[in-house]
Order: structure tokens, then C-alpha cells, then sequence
């Protein structure tokens, strides 16, 4: 497969603070391309929710570039995917203890994750940072670990109501926040096409539908297309009032 990317992340309107951390790594081994990109929200406020999201993001780059080449010579995303959950629970832990040592509350990230390997491809997930793929149609890979996407599943609350709930941001567990962690796994096929990694804050002010006019593979002929459409959605996400940091990157896969 040949990976096409590009990524933007900034500020908002309002906070005067990124959270967002963002990581894409890109190599070559034996003329096959491996990516690796990753979207972590931080939380925290003045609680420096930042440095979560950044601690994590730094983790993934590191075990991209030392841990990584070991896996490669017969590589098993079932097995990598195993260490991504030792990550991640390691990383919570480490959080924690920050936060207790400086006295610091409620400091943690999300955590979106995906690697292409050959024709697979391995997703790590915490919290409500989304990775979509994009084909034919739009696909919310990952589950959102929040009390409004679990009520919705348990059918005491409807998707509309979730939209508009207060406690739509609440999530049930994040790295560096919860006492575990318990992170989603999902290994498959590369399918031709896009895949797309955002924090919430895209998502917010528009639909999946006016997602995916924009970014259907068919408009995405290039890479200055690709950041283009990229651009316009966030643009449309700014006008329409959304408040919190914006963090996006598109992927498209051949």
C-alpha cells in the first residue's frame, strides 16, 4: 500500500492552549510503507492537560522508532497490539503518579492510534478521539468510551438526545485519569481508500454526511486536495462556534 497523509491541529477560537498532540511516522521497510499516526486529547484545564497528551504521543514515537524494527521480521498486529495495551496502562500509571506528586486533578489524554503495516493495520483506542474509514460510505471505527455513547448502546437515550447532553465530553476512562484503563484493540485488512483520525473538537458543528462530501476518496486526488478539504471542514467547525482545540489528520490509502 502507498499512504498519502497529511495533518492539522491548532488552537480553536477560544482556548488559548493546544492539548491536541498529534504524531505522524512514515518509513520503508523491504518497499513496504509503515505509518504510524496517532491523535491524543489532552484534559486538565490549568492542570497542564497538555503534558499528558504530549507524554503519551512521545511514548508512540519512541516505540516507533527502538521497538518497532523488531516486530518487523515476522510482524503479528495481535502481538503488537498487546504491547500497545502494556503502553498504555504504563502510561496511565506514570501520569498518575505526576499528578499525585504535584497535586495536580483530573490530568489525563485520550488516545486514537493506527498503524499500516504491510496490508494490515492495527487501531489502539482510549477515550473519544474518532478514527473513521472512509470508502464508499463513512465508518466509525473506534467506540467512544463516554456516559453518552454508553447510554445510547444500553437504549436509554437516543443518539440525537446524546448529541445535545451536557455530559456528552464525560469519559468513562482516559489515560492518566483513571484508576485502569482498558484499551480498545482492532486489527484488520488495509481497504483502499481514506481513514481519518479527529478529536472531538472537529466533530462537533458537522455531520458525518458533510464529512464525507468533503473527504470521499474521490476529492481527495492529491495531497493539496486532501489538506484543502481538510481545511474547509475546520473552517466550517470554527464558524459554527465550536470552542475547543481542533486536531485532524486524513489519510488516504492506495
Amino acid at each position: 500500500m502507498r499512504f498519502t497523509v497529511t495533518a492539522d491541529t491548532g488552537i480553536g477560537i477560544l482556548k488559548t492552549t493546544n492539548q491536541d498532540s498529534i504524531l505522524v511516522k512514515h518509513a520503508v521497510y523491504q518497499w513496504e510503507e509503515i505509518l504510524l499516526a496517532v491523535i491524543c486529547d489532552g484534559m486538565g484545564g490549568l492542570s497542564k492537560g497538555e503534558l499528558a497528551s504530549a507524554a503519551v504521543v512521545r511514548e508512540f514515537a519512541r516505540w516507533f522508532e527502538e521497538d518497532l524494527p523488531c516486530e518487523l521480521e515476522q510482524p503479528d498486529m495481535q502481538v503488537i497490539g498487546g504491547k500497545w495495551i502494556l503502553m498504555l496502562k504504563e502510561l496511565n500509571t506514570r501520569i498518575l503518579d505526576y499528578s499525585r506528586r504535584y497535586g495536580l486533578e483530573g490530568v489525563g489524554t485520550t488516545f486514537s492510534g493506527i498503524l499500516f503495516l504491510k496490508d494490515r493495520f492495527l487501531i489502539g483506542h482510549v477515550g473519544d478521539t474518532r478514527i473513521y474509514q472512509i470508502g464508499s460510505g463513512m465508518t466509525q471505527m473506534t467506540t467512544d468510551q463516554t456516559f453518552v455513547a454508553r447510554e445510547v448502546s444500553r437504549g436509554t437515550m437516543t443518539a440525537e438526545q446524546a448529541k445535545k447532553d451536557k455530559r456528552r465530553n464525560l469519559l468513562l476512562q482516559c489515560v492518566g485519569a483513571s484508576k485502569v484503563v482498558e484499551p480498545q484493540i482492532i486489527c484488520g485488512r488495509v481497504e483502499k481508500g481514506a481513514y481519518m483520525l479527529c478529536s472531538d473538537g472537529f466533530r462537533h458543528e458537522i455531520t458525518e454526511a458533510e464529512m464525507y462530501e468533503s473527504l470521499n476518496p474521490i476529492n481527495l486526488m492529491n495531497r493539496d486536495a486532501m489538506h484543502s478539504n481538510t481545511r474547509y471542514l475546520i473552517g466550517q467547525v470554527k464558524s459554527r462556534g465550536e470552542r475547543d482545540n481542533i486536531s485532524v489528520i486524513l489519510i488516504k490509502a492506495e
